[in-house]
């Protein structure tokens, strides 16, 4: 179970790396992307990941003794990525609410790791 909830961990880590990358390049560029070609398998395939961390970090939390990890934190951060999947393609979002949630998606995934390999 927690080798697959690293697993899952790094992988969203990389996501939000690519929600910043993404959200940039479209606000130097102005450039919106198709949403059918480009933005739906995106966020379909990040919203898979994210599910399924959702439900390993619950049966995990339901076990694992954990002083800074809270059910609602998951639920919140597992949210925040989904709304970041499709954001991070519309330049025209708020650039601070973006990189709050950004850095608040980050934070708690570091959070993961730091639990997990105790």
């Amino acid at each position: 179970m927690s080798e697959e909830i690293l697993d899952l961990t790094e992988k969203l880590l990389h996501y939000n790396e690519l929600f910043l990358k993404n959200y940039r390049e479209g606000r130097e560029t102005g450039v919106t992307h198709d949403f059918h070609s480009v933005i739906k398998p995106f966020a379909d395939e990040v919203k898979e990941m994210n599910d399924k961390w959702n439900k390993a970090m619950k049966i995990w939390l339901s076990t694992a003794n954990t002083q800074y990890l809270h059910l609602k934190q998951i639920d919140t951060t597992s949210a925040h990525i989904d709304q970041l999947s499709v954001q991070s393609f519309f330049p025209d979002t708020s650039k601070s609410r973006f990189l709050n949630t950004h850095r608040a998606i980050e934070f708690i995934l570091s959070e993961v790791e730091k639990e997990v390999k105790k």
